[in-house]
């Protein structure tokens, strides 16, 4: 089970980045037609080569996608690794096409949307689990909580009983497996016949 979380935790991290790289790839390709004709054709380089970036990190969560937490493990720095870049490459797409402020905050816009939206899903997801889990402990909470009363309503009978034995002492408290027993299924002679 702790395998299946980490490998889940890896896979959301994963999603959250390539959201991020949409986003900034969405982003720059909008703002492309504002870019200066001298710098369009560095930018444009630019473009593709952080589309093909974002392909490769998402090829690689895919294959690691069925993989176990070990593979993971060794996966996880090389994703990190490619995550640097991409960011660095961004980083230098925005410094190509002039330090345009316009484009850069655009840029760290919308990022910060892909973000939030990745969060909120995530919480979602948390959410929806949670609701799950709890659903299917409530059936197994009443019938224990069904058990106990049933006890504790046992208890409280055998203790009133105890109770009224030790309220009159004088009287011969007759066994509960011999209070319902016949004493005797012979029939009874008159007294006096033989």
């Amino acid at each position: 089970m702790r395998e299946q979380s980490s490998i889940h935790f890896y896979l959301n991290w994963a999603k959250e980045r390539l959201d991020e790289m949409d986003a900034t790839l969405a982003s720059l390709e909008a703002k492309a037609g504002q870019v200066k004709v001298n710098s369009k054709i560095k930018a444009n380089q630019l473009r593709e080569h952080l589309q093909k970036r974002r392909d490769e990190f998402q090829a690689t969560v895919k294959k690691q996608a069925e993989a176990g937490e070990a593979a993971w493990e060794r996966t996880k720095s090389q994703l990190e690794s490619n995550w640097n870049d991409f960011e660095a490459q961004v980083k230098t797409y925005i410094d190509s096409v002039g330090k345009q402020a316009e484009q850069q905050q655009a840029t760290f816009r919308d990022v910060a949307a892909a973000q939030v939206k990745a969060w909120r899903e995530a919480a979602d997801n948390l959410r929806d689990a949670a609701t799950k889990v709890a659903a299917a402990r409530r059936a197994d909470i009443d019938a224990a909580l069904k058990q106990m009363k049933a006890n504790a309503s046992e208890a409280e009978a055998r203790f009133q009983k105890l109770k009224q034995a030790e309220a009159n002492p004088g009287r011969r408290s007759v066994p509960r497996w011999r209070s319902h027993a016949k004493l005797s299924t012979a029939p009874t002679r008159p007294r006096g016949t033989h």
